[in-house]
Formats: structure tokens, C-alpha cells, sequence
């Protein structure tokens, strides 16, 4: 009689307790969702390198290389970030913009940073898994950050990212510039597998744009400048170039292709450029490629994938990881001598924690037939370069 009467009471309580409806909870997570919050972060990278031979440009020695400190604030859906970057102890502005996430699957970005336009926008410039951009992404000015607008949606088997920029913060603050670089693009993604150990992945890019226009621009026509260094941030020693005057309208087209599987994966790209001129100036063509293997050595078993960039997710903690790669580009075509350049390259990863990071790679990298050597360092086209780097972040 007791233990019933002792069930008829608990009963009764819980009966008479205040219930959290549906309605009640939806607010409640709506209230935590509506909180400022706000986030401090920094970034070092401290490079090391060897040349061979060295001389002509190349030095031996070490580096900062990119210094930076920033903030990151949320409210609700919206969200902003200033990245200021220090490196080589020079200032330049990084990421700044504010955006409005809708849901999981869409977000709106304005402000100053990296488009999404191939798969290399898939990746932070002080992230990339063999230290550095791919040469002809560099030369054609693939992924520069720039000021715009920027849509992206993100589905379980489909991505795609539309832009319209307005140039850099420099050309804007140039006293000669009389109109910056305007232009459109697009990255579309077709992904059948994305999940944790398995990708297949193919996608294509293209970007129109407009030439900048200089006071000092002969008859009034827009130019385009086309520069990389050779692949190595101690030396910055220039390795292909071209100047067009007299150009017209820009298009840049590159398909992409992403698969891996467990330990594995590989990724690469194909780009062409083609330049309008005037005055009776045949067009100026380039193009280029690149492949890189990878392999997970320790840690991790298989690569993880990032939806919401349609890229390979960084490796987790402990992981050691093993890239090697080929880049090809050709930037010399008629009476343009950009250059042509050879990049054969692996590079050693080690993901100590979720702060540290370390690289250690070498390089051998060929150029010829091009004038920006010719001008600076009398036609030096080859180099061996063994380099290292510690990278901390939070």
C-alpha cells in the first residue's frame, strides 16, 4: 500500500512539473543562435630554404613569411572577419567582408577575399598542401583576393559559387588607375561521392573580366600583368611575366577533378586563358596543368571531405601526410614571352595538433623563354630548392 501510494504521488509531480513544448524550444535555441560572439585569431609562418645552385637571387636563409592577427564575429546568421597580414613585416590586407549564412546549403559574402573559382579556392593561400600555389594558377591570377560579391550553394551533390568583383583594395588606392578590373565568374561542382573516405569530383570554372585602365595606358586601353615567382617564399626571385598593353576583355576557363579514396587521393587541374587585343594584336593564349598525389603515412586512414568548399578537409591531429606533384605552365605565345615553366615537387605534412603544423619539401623547378628572367637575373631557368616551414595558428 505504501509503494503505491508512494507511485501515486511521483506520478502526480510530474503531472503538475512545467513541460518544454516544441514551440519553447525552438525559441530557445533561436535565443542561442542570436548571441554575439566574437573570436581572436593569429597566424605565423617562419620559413627555411636551400638553393642549388644559389646566387642569382636565390640566398639561402629564413623567414616570416606571413604574420597575421584578425577577429572573427557571429550574430544570428551574420558573420564578418578582418585578417591583417605582417609579412616580411610589411603590412597588406587579407580577408575582410561580412556575409549572411540562409541555412547550411546558402550564403551571401561581401567584402575583400578569395573567390571560389577552381579547386585551388578550396584551400587558404597559407594552407596549401605543397607550401605553395600551383604555378599557373599564380600566373593567371586563378585565386587573387579581390573586392566582390559572392553566392554559394551548397547541395549534397552539387556546389556552385557566383561572383562579380571590382578589382584589389590596390588598384583602388592607385593614383594612375582610372577603372579597376571588373568581372564575373562561376564554380560548378558536380560531386556523385563526397564523404569521409571516398570522393569523386568534377567541376569547371570560367571568369570574364575587364583589362585595368591606366592614365599612363596607351590609347586609352586597358593592360594586364602576368607574374610568378619562382615556387619558394625565402627567395622572391621572378620566374615567368608578361605585360600586355592594348588588351581587351579576359577569359579564364579551368575544369577541375578531385577523387579520393581512403588513404589516397588526387587532384588537378587544367587552365586556359585567352586575352582580347586591339589594334590588330593577335590574342594572347596561355595555359597550364597540374597533378597532385596524395597519401596519408600515419594518423589519419582516410581523407575527410569539406562540402561547404568542395575541397579535402585538412587532416586531423597526428597525421603525417605524403604530396608529390607535377605543374606545367606556358605563358609564351607569338610575340608574348611570358615564359614556360616545369615544377616537379614533394612535400612531407605533419599535422601536429590542431595549432602547429610542419612542412618539409623539395623542388626542382625549369623556366625558359621568358623575358621577366632575361630582365632580372640573365636567364637563370633552374633551380633545386629544399625547404621547411613551422606554421602556428589558432
Amino acid at each position: 500500500m505504501n509503494k503505491l501510494f508512494y507511485l501515486l504521488s511521483v506520478a502526480a509531480l510530474c503531472m503538475s512539473a512545467p513541460s518544454v513544448t516544441a514551440a519553447e524550444a525552438e525559441g530557445a535555441a533561436e535565443a542561442e543562435q542570436s548571441r554575439f560572439s566574437i573570436k581572436p585569431m593569429a597566424r605565423l609562418l617562419a620559413d627555411g630554404a636551400v638553393y642549388a645552385p644559389d646566387g642569382q637571387g636565390f640566398t639561402d636563409g629564413v623567414t616570416l613569411s606571413d604574420i597575421a592577427v584578425g577577429v572573427t564575429a557571429g550574430y544570428g546568421k551574420w558573420s564578418g572577419r578582418v585578417d591583417l597580414g605582417f609579412g616580411y613585416f610589411k603590412f597588406a590586407m587579407k580577408d575582410v567582408y561580412v556575409q549572411y549564412k540562409f541555412n547550411d546549403r546558402h550564403l551571401l559574402r561581401l567584402g575583400y577575399f578569395m573567390q571560389q573559382f577552381g579547386l585551388q579556392a578550396a584551400y587558404s593561400k597559407s594552407m596549401k598542401p605543397t607550401f605553395e600555389n600551383p604555378v599557373s594558377d599564380s600566373y593567371m591570377g586563378a585565386t587573387p583576393r579581390e573586392l566582390g560579391l559572392m553566392y554559394n550553394m551548397s547541395l549534397p551533390r552539387y556546389f556552385m559559387g557566383l561572383s562579380a568583383t571590382f578589382g584589389t583594395i590596390g588598384d583602388l588606392s592607385a593614383e594612375k588607375v582610372i577603372r579597376p578590373q571588373i568581372g564575373a565568374l562561376g564554380r560548378f561542382v558536380w560531386r556523385p561521392v563526397a564523404r569521409e573516405g571516398a570522393v569523386a569530383q568534377i567541376g569547371v570554372s570560367a571568369w570574364y573580366q575587364s583589362p585595368l585602365y591606366k592614365r599612363s595606358n596607351e590609347d586609352g586601353k586597358g593592360s594586364f600583368n602576368f607574374s610568378a615567382n619562382y615556387p619558394t617564399r625565402v627567395a622572391k626571385v621572378k620566374m615567368l611575366g608578361a605585360t600586355l598593353q592594348h588588351a581587351g576583355n579576359q577569359l579564364l576557363v579551368t575544369p577541375e577533378l578531385l577523387v579520393s579514396y581512403g588513404r589516397f587521393a588526387l587532384q588537378s587541374q587544367y587552365y586556359y586563358m585567352n586575352v582580347r587585343r586591339h589594334r590588330g594584336l593577335p590574342a594572347y593564349e596561355a595555359q597550364g596543368a597540374y597533378v597532385w598525389l596524395h597519401c596519408l603515412l600515419l594518423g589519419d586512414r582516410s581523407y575527410k571531405y569539406a562540402s561547404s568548399v568542395a575541397g579535402l578537409a585538412t587532416p586531423g591531429p597526428g597525421t603525417l601526410e605524403l604530396v608529390a606533384g607535377y605543374d606545367y605552365t606556358n605563358g609564351s605565345h607569338k610575340d608574348v614571352h611570358g615564359g614556360i615553366s616545369n615544377d616537379v615537387h614533394v612535400s612531407l605534412n605533419y599535422y601536429i595538433n590542431k595549432y602547429l603544423l610542419a612542412r618539409l619539401g623539395w623542388r626542382y623547378a625549369t623556366a625558359r623563354d621568358s623575358q621577366a628572367l632575361m630582365a632580372d637575373f640573365g636567364g637563370r631557368h633552374h633551380v633545386n630548392i629544399i625547404q621547411a616551414r613551422i606554421q602556428f595558428r589558432f
